[in-house]
């Protein structure tokens, strides 16, 4: 289990979107001030299992902004890393739904990683496995483009919070 004070990125199977979009939160948050900046950012899938590689394409689409996930390997998402979360940010509706689900009581940390974004359009972030690096890279620039609200969101929720 993780030291208190993480951020949880939840997809499907863990070897796209959510390890492409830890690494980008992680390198955000580490040119912040504290306490953000020592926040762990981690990942998991809602249907992953325990030690897959990342995709190809993730890890080509990263190296282009300049981040390395080639060393990521799957988990599956657990109550306790849920509970144990600051914040979880899941990549569409339905991962927000199973995670509600799956939980008695319902946990009340769960958001879409685009859902603070002040402008009106897509919250979900579409899976872009099996597809060209293009969509890969579409998809990186989708959670780019959400990482200044994040920040602003942590703000508020850290700032709230007691140290752990």
């Amino acid at each position: 289990m993780p030291a208190p004070g993480y951020i949880l990125v939840v997809c499907t199977a863990n070897t796209c979107r959510s390890p492409m979009a830890a690494a980008l939160l992680k390198h955000a948050l580490a040119a912040q001030p504290e306490p953000l900046r020592s926040l762990e950012v981690l990942s998991a899938g809602v249907g992953g299992r325990d030690g897959d590689s990342v995709s190809a394409n993730s890890v080509t689409a990263m190296k282009k902004v300049g981040l390395d996930v080639s060393a990521h390997r799957s988990r599956a998402v657990t109550e306790e890393l849920v509970r144990g979360a600051v914040a979880v940010f899941g990549m569409t509706e339905s991962h927000r739904a199973m995670l509600q689900f799956a939980m008695t009581p319902v946990p009340r940390n769960l958001y879409l990683f685009r859902e603070f974004m002040p402008q009106r359009g897509p919250k979900e972030i579409g899976d872009p496995y099996g597809g060209a690096l293009k969509l890969y890279e579409s998809t990186r620039d989708e959670m780019v483009e959400a990482i200044p609200s994040l920040i602003e969101f942590l703000k508020t929720q850290i700032s709230a919070k007691p140290a752990r």
